[in-house]
């Protein structure tokens, strides 16, 4: 089966987890035999055109716009002009796989032009980032996910959760909504165990102090300033040694001021971007990952704890309580809630026992319900429906 992917970041653009679910879901596609080509926005020094995992990648020259939306349309026209191009170069493509409404205009316009079935992957919706729609920007990038949506053979998701949001969000038929977990690599997640862990430690923390740890954007919607209201209650129940480590890139700066006028400053250190070798080496030495997100619809970095064997404590909110079964491969506390936060940061910082089933636990799930492989062959038979119902048509 030839399949045509349109996703606006793939490696070395990494801005959210689409890069890396895309980069490691069609490696498996490929393994079941599926001819995979995929386009993506050039980025820095990548080659045009390789093979990746063989991923057949062409990376499109897109023009400087004014904005980021006036960018995306020409992305868009870029993808169109090399998706139409390849096509016809080819052969026909038994389908066209699109990756968010970033990239639904071209992806909508490959589909009528060449009569191929289109199926939309929604990681996310604007309603759900914003908790509301609430001004023209935010109505505009609504109305390209209804339309991706809309123009969709079949919609796959991330969780249940997601399942609902499209449906009510998007407006799209629940029996047209298929469920496919985030999955991990997580070997890619096994320590060099001969680096020297408690000099790299010390970059970050007192040798007597645990680290608790969030790692991802710097945005409202992540949630970081409850982890740093709910900071005070840990430092004062763990007689004030723990350290703080926020890391990730964005504007952190009204984070910084909370954290100043909270009077823990000292016993927060706000990182910017880590490259993965490092985080890789840091989850080795840290004692908790927490993800307060007031909006999340998977959460990748909670497998990504699991893989690194760092127990995790998230909030209640979207996909997470999917993702993590509280009490069995993680914590889970109530959203916007620091009294439950530090509870749930409490509990794994204190009892080094069940610190541990959490994390043996976690570690078993990766491969029951996040293999990559098994998630690939959920994907495949979705692929083999469309392709037979398509078959089945007059378009």
């Amino acid at each position: 089966m030839k399949i045509l992917v349109l996703s606006w970041e793939f490696p070395p653009r990494i801005v959210g987890g689409i890069a890396r679910h895309v980069s490691e879901l069609y490696p498996e596609l490929v393994k079941l035999g599926h001819e995979i080509h995929l386009i993506t926005p050039n980025c820095d020094n990548a080659p045009m055109y390789e093979t990746v995992e063989g991923i057949q990648v062409h990376r499109i020259p897109v023009a400087p716009g004014d904005d980021f939306f006036h960018w995306v349309v020409n992305m868009n026209q870029s993808m169109g002009t090399h998706g139409g191009k390849l096509i016809l170069e080819e052969g026909s493509f038994d389908i066209i796989h699109a990756h968010d409404w970033l990239v639904g205009d071209a992806a909508i316009a490959l589909k009528n032009t060449f009569k191929i079935p289109l199926i939309a992957t929604i990681h996310a919706t604007e309603a759900g980032r914003n908790h509301g729609l609430h001004n023209p920007t935010q109505h505009y990038i609504n109305g390209k996910e209804e339309l991706l949506a809309y123009n969709a053979w079949r919609i796959i998701v991330c969780t249940h959760y997601m399942q609902r949001e499209v449906k009510w969000v998007l407006h799209s038929p629940w029996e047209k909504i298929d469920i496919i977990y985030n999955g991990i690599r997580p070997e890619k997640k096994q320590p060099d165990s001969n680096f020297p862990a408690q000099d790299f430690r010390r970059q970050f923390a007192a040798d007597e102090e645990k680290i608790v740890y969030y790692v991802g954007r710097m945005t409202y919607e992540k949630g970081v300033s409850i982890l740093l209201n709910a900071a005070p209650q840990v430092l004062h129940s763990m007689g004030g040694n723990v350290k703080f480590v926020l890391i990730g890139g964005g504007n952190a700066d009204h984070l910084k001021q909370q954290a100043w006028n909270l009077g823990i400053w000292h016993k927060c250190y706000f990182t910017g971007f880590m490259s993965d070798e490092d985080l890789d080496k840091f989850q080795t030495i840290a004692d908790c990952a927490v993800f307060p997100s007031l909006y999340e619809p998977f959460g990748i970095v909670a497998l990504e704890s699991f893989a690194a064997r760092v127990p995790v404590v998230v909030s209640d909110t979207g996909g997470l309580p999917e993702v993590v079964q509280h009490t069995k491969t993680g914590v889970v506390t109530y959203t916007n809630n620091p009294d439950s936060l530090a509870w749930g940061i409490l509990e794994v910082l204190k009892n080094p026992g069940y610190r541990q089933w959490l994390v043996d636990n976690a570690y078993e799930e990766l491969e029951q319900r996040f293999n990559w492989y098994k998630l690939a062959q959920q994907t495949d038979s979705v692929y083999q429906r469309v392709v037979k119902e398509r078959k089945q048509i007059i378009w």
